[in-house]
């Protein structure tokens, strides 16, 4: 086994974790945004909302997420670009790497608003109610604050799935960590020195995501 190639391919790895970091925290936040409303509208009384929201939900928990990428960057971005911007080349496999991981995010992170909002008593939205309080009002400023506190351990949760998750954006070619270890391995004939430094970088990113982001954002806001 030849380490060396690690520090002459560094650059490569450097790279790979800074993709891998933005790709998971752009994931986390646009699936934030759309899980939240995914989650109301699986809530809602409304047929028209509720039925698309559940059948969103639970094909993307249904489905490999692997499966999903090869879908949307091979036919469903490629198609849409056809029809809207046909004499543009298709984007990267950077932006689909970021449409999939905040699409499938979405669909966990929708299940974790709605049990973390219904495990508020709801004796909380109609005192909100009974003061003046609209429905949303109520929602947005009583119900999803208390909520919140709870989400967090399975937010984290879903933080450090979508971080390991988003080494399989590796057969698009997007240029994140598991990528960087498949392209030292492939260009230099090393198995065990590529695949072995980015199992320790994943690890020590998991380790630092859950020991002290996760734990600390939880202490503080259990303090409150």
């Amino acid at each position: 086994m030849d380490w060396s190639v690690i520090y002459e391919y560094r650059e490569l790895f450097i790279r790979g974790i800074f993709y891998t970091i933005a790709l998971t925290a752009v994931g986390i936040g646009c699936g934030t945004i759309l899980g939240l409303f995914f989650s109301l509208g699986k809530m809602s009384g409304n047929p028209f909302l509720r039925i698309p929201a559940a059948v969103y939900v639970e094909v993307f928990r249904g489905t490999p997420m692997f499966v999903q990428i090869l879908l949307i960057h091979f036919a469903v971005i490629p198609s849409i670009w056809d029809v809207f911007m046909p004499e543009q080349a298709p984007p990267s496999a950077l932006f689909s790497g970021f449409v999939a991981l905040s699409l499938n995010a979405a669909a966990y992170i929708a299940e974790i608003f709605r049990a973390g909002i219904q495990s508020i008593d709801p004796g909380q939205m109609e005192a909100a109610r009974s003061l003046g309080m609209t429905k949303g009002q109520a929602m947005r400023l009583v119900m999803i604050p208390q909520a919140f506190t709870r989400m967090l351990p399975a937010l984290g949760n879903e933080f450090i799935s979508l971080l390991k998750d988003s080494s399989l954006l590796a057969v698009i070619a997007t240029p994140e960590l598991g990528y960087a270890a498949l392209s030292v391995a492939k260009n230099t004939f090393e198995r065990y020195p590529p695949y072995m430094t980015s199992a320790a970088i994943y690890l020590i990113m998991t380790l630092f995501l859950s020991r002290v982001v996760v734990r600390g954002l939880e202490k503080r806001f259990s303090s409150r």
